[in-house]
């Protein structure tokens, strides 16, 4: 009797445990909800400043969306967030709240103490200070470095130097101050090792290339720059076989596209021309005749 009576009670107690979660389940759970809104209501005491060493914290608040004794919105944090990004003077901004107070912590850039080059023969110095943007007291960022990298590039491609490489180099200095130091590879003059039409059925390739100012390259031609890659050049060339072609009876003559395709080493280019001719124009005599 007594184990019968032990099995219903399992049973009951089974039931009840099964009927309890039930209801667990099918409460509404007021408790985040509570806690965002708390959140939401909180009106921000102050705005403390951290981690700013050359940069005043006023400054650092000038550029927040949100001033104490406004309410939190996290929408506001978050674009103020980007601002303070977005003034190029941090590496690093993390806002964050301790109860009704913003904490905002900063990262500064460094300031630049001295711009150098290394490796440079061909340029001077003066030529490629005035190229790039960043100068001595101005705020260091890898953004800044990266686009004078790509200026001096250029700068080496217009003296036909495509082979140039340049990497910059930082030592940091007590301060949160550095040195740059841009070192250059400047690499072999890139030459051209060939010039071909596409298109031409009235002159050969050799005479088209003997119009242009742009020479393939050649041992005897270590005196002259005319095999040396420029791409003003080669837009010179287009007018130059334009011009030869219209004093030929080519009046719709046009050149489609020059395309340049360096070689993987860096060393030289396959400068392709592809042309349109057109109609040959003849022009029979032409009398003058006077009253």
């Amino acid at each position: 009797m007594e184990a019968v009576n032990l099995r219903f009670r399992l049973i009951n107690l089974t039931l009840a445990m099964l009927m309890f979660g039930v209801l667990l389940e099918t409460m509404p759970i007021t408790g985040a909800p509570a806690r965002a809104q708390s959140a939401a209501a909180v009106t921000i005491a102050r705005i403390n400043v951290q981690g700013n060493q050359r940069i005043e914290a006023q400054t650092v608040k000038s550029y927040m969306l949100i001033s104490p004794g406004e309410l939190y919105n996290s929408r506001l944090v978050d674009q103020s967030l980007k601002r303070l990004f977005a003034t190029g003077l941090f590496a690093d901004v993390s806002i964050r709240r301790l109860g009704n107070v913003l904490v905002v912590s900063v990262v500064e850039n460094p300031i630049i103490n001295r711009l150098a080059f290394e490796g440079n023969r061909r340029i001077a110095d003066d030529a490629l200070e005035t190229e790039v943007q960043l100068r001595p007291r101005i705020v260091y960022t890898r953004s800044r470095v990266q686009a004078d990298v790509q200026r001096i590039l250029q700068v080496y491609r217009r003296s036909g130097r495509f082979a140039a490489s340049v990497e910059p180099k930082v030592v940091r200095l007590e301060q949160n101050r550095v040195d740059l130091i841009f070192e250059i590879n400047e690499g072999r003059v890139t030459g051209v090792r060939r010039i071909d039409f596409i298109g031409n059925r009235n002159f050969s390739d050799g005479k088209l290339r003997s119009v242009m100012a742009t020479k393939e390259s050649r041992w005897y031609r270590f005196f002259s720059s005319d095999d040396t890659y420029d791409p003003d050049r080669v837009t010179l060339d287009r007018e130059l076989l334009r011009k030869f072609y219209l004093e030929r009876g080519f009046a719709d003559f046009r050149v489609l596209s020059a395309v340049a395709d360096l070689t993987h080493d860096r060393s030289e280019f396959f400068i392709t021309f592809t042309v349109e001719e057109g109609e040959l124009y003849e022009f029979g005599q032409v009398d003058i005749s006077t009253t």
